[in-house]
């Protein structure tokens, strides 16, 4: 499935006219934007990224807010961490094909949580991204969720801050969630 092409010039431009940091999504035929992250939104993600990076596998990248896009579903999605096959960085244009990305991390937005518990997580499953990792420092939990298929995920893990969390191959490490901080 492709995006309408006329939905598709309106993402465009409403991409082209967002203020810096404003997040632009599409699914089910909604733009979604978003407002910059807090500064707790940014901390965690970084100590995230940190421990993935070390256990990255060799021949792919990190990439933080890069729009991925399905064959399988006229969605546009922009995961807060994502790593993708170097080789796919090296083209031109403003998306990255989502079926080969290895996860989709995101850290819940307090002002709108059903876009990553709900929207989201029904999303990558259809585009087929192997793992979702949700942070959610409202109440200070992590949970992963593996093995798509279609519309869900098959298998799901919950773990509150200050434990760990195992994540799975092609990572292959125990993912410390004490460095995360919750929303005052």
């Amino acid at each position: 499935m492709t995006i309408d092409p006329q939905r598709l010039a309106l993402l465009e431009q409403a991409q082209r006219i967002a203020p810096k940091g404003v997040k632009v999504e599409y699914t089910d035929g909604t733009i979604i934007m978003q407002a910059a992250p807090t500064v707790i939104h940014q901390r965690n993600l970084f100590h995230l990224r940190r421990q993935f990076d070390a256990h990255r596998p060799d021949g792919f990248m990190p990439t933080e807010n890069t729009d991925l896009e399905s064959p399988h579903a006229a969605k546009l999605r922009n995961p807060d961490l994502t790593y993708l096959p170097e080789e796919v960085m090296e083209i031109e244009g403003n998306t990255a094909p989502a079926d080969v990305a290895l996860i989709a991390v995101e850290i819940v937005s307090p002002s709108n949580p059903e876009n990553d518990w709900v929207g989201k997580l029904r999303d990558y499953a259809v585009m087929r991204i192997p793992l979702y990792l949700i942070v959610d420092a409202r109440d200070s939990t992590v949970t992963l969720f593996s093995e798509p298929n279609h519309d869900r995920y098959h298998t799901r893990t919950d773990r509150k801050f200050g434990e760990t969390v195992r994540m799975p191959e092609p990572f292959g490490f125990d993912l410390d969630l004490s460095p995360l901080n919750p929303y005052a």
